[in-house]
């Protein structure tokens, strides 16, 4: 996989210039044209979901059909799926042969349900009724400062998951997409060669342990989550044939975090926090770590530049689900200092996603 990832400053080179692009594709249309269709894109976002929940990149994934075949296979009307289509083509999703037949493209076959970066899952998330609806509070999260579901569904972000177990199974497959996207760069770009002893907190199924292990001979693993979590482990570490260099420990990363680690990975933990919560998360961190062990936070790293970032979006997100926020470099570096930890430096990957480094003092 790490094959495939350009280097560092290729990808930073490519966003910058997708930046000016873009920023030149607005300006050559009056500004309400622009603005129009940055609306619209949720229609867009809309027909994407509707692919996926369809399974549309699926049933093409054996090859090229006509409208009627891929309605069958899908259990919809012909016509109706025509349309779909013809708007989906002009976002480079699928495409349309000589002879009539669609077909997939690289955009299309992120769809499919055993694409290596599963996307289904993640526009199936952003176009659930629920997710649309959280989303159509935005305003009020702006005027109040505080997540918008706690009021709407009278729970907190995750004992509402908890309670929806369709809706929880669609996060779940978009936090999966969101980590296989970030995985590979991780790997890439950080060296975890010197560890001997890798601690996953908060590490979920095993997925990006288990990866990191692969990619380091020598080191072991502990795989650390709450026990209706790592329950599903077993079968992600034998895949990347790791299960007999990981040692699988249940628990709450609020009450304490498991001791012998020279390297404690954190991947999208500390984002779901507000600032004491997610010091007292590092603080257990720090009581199990030795001095000079490294604490590596994977998230979004806010930027002082203004250019397009997927972090502020999701910052947003944060707003609206939880008492939390992304950060930028200064904020970790804050949070660090009251933990017990001095931040070292933040490596960029070839994804929106970075590696915050801190040894524990």
């Amino acid at each position: 996989m790490a094959s495939k990832i350009p280097p560092v400053r290729v990808a930073q080179a490519i966003e910058t210039a997708r930046h000016y692009l873009a920023q030149l594709h607005r300006k050559m249309v009056p500004p309400p044209v622009a603005v129009l269709e940055m609306i619209n894109n949720a229609w867009a976002a809309q027909a994407i979901t509707a692919a996926a929940q369809l399974g549309i990149a699926d049933a093409l994934a054996n090859g090229p059909q006509s409208a009627d075949e891929l309605a069958a296979a899908v259990n919809a009307d012909a016509d109706a799926l025509r349309r779909l289509l013809r708007a989906l083509i002009g976002r480079g999703i699928f495409k349309q042969r000589r002879d009539g037949r669609y077909d997939l493209t690289p955009l299309g076959d992120t769809l499919r349900s055993d694409a290596e970066v599963p996307m289904a899952g993640w526009a199936r998330w952003l176009g659930s009724p629920q997710h649309r609806e959280h989303w159509s509070h935005l305003v009020d999260a702006i005027r109040t400062g505080k997540p918008v579901i706690p009021e709407l569904r009278g729970k907190s972000t995750f004992e509402y998951l908890a309670s929806e177990p369709e809706l929880g199974e669609i996060f779940n497959d978009a936090m999966t997409a969101g980590s296989a996207m970030a995985i590979g760069p991780v790997i890439a770009a950080y060296d975890f060669s010197p560890f001997s002893t890798i601690v996953d907190v908060g590490g979920g199924h095993g997925r990006l342990l288990a990866e990191i292990l692969a990619a380091t001979p020598g080191a072991r693993g502990i795989l650390f989550d709450q026990p209706q979590v790592v329950a599903g482990a077993p079968d992600v570490l034998a895949e990347f044939k790791v299960q007999d260099r990981v040692t699988v420990v249940e628990g709450s990363f609020f009450e304490s975090v498991p001791k012998g680690g020279d390297a404690y990975v954190l991947k999208s933990v500390i984002h779901d926090w507000s600032d004491d919560d997610a010091v007292r998360i590092l603080r257990n961190v720090r009581d199990a770590a030795a001095v000079g062990s490294r604490v590596l936070v994977m998230e979004f790293v806010l930027p002082e530049h203004h250019r397009e970032y997927t972090g502020n979006w999701v910052d947003l997100e944060m707003l609206l689900a939880l008492d939390a926020q992304e950060r930028s470099a200064a904020e970790f570096e804050r949070l660090f200092s009251r933990a017990g930890f001095r931040m070292t430096r933040v490596v960029d990957t070839a994804s929106p996603f970075h590696v915050v480094e801190a040894t524990a003092i």
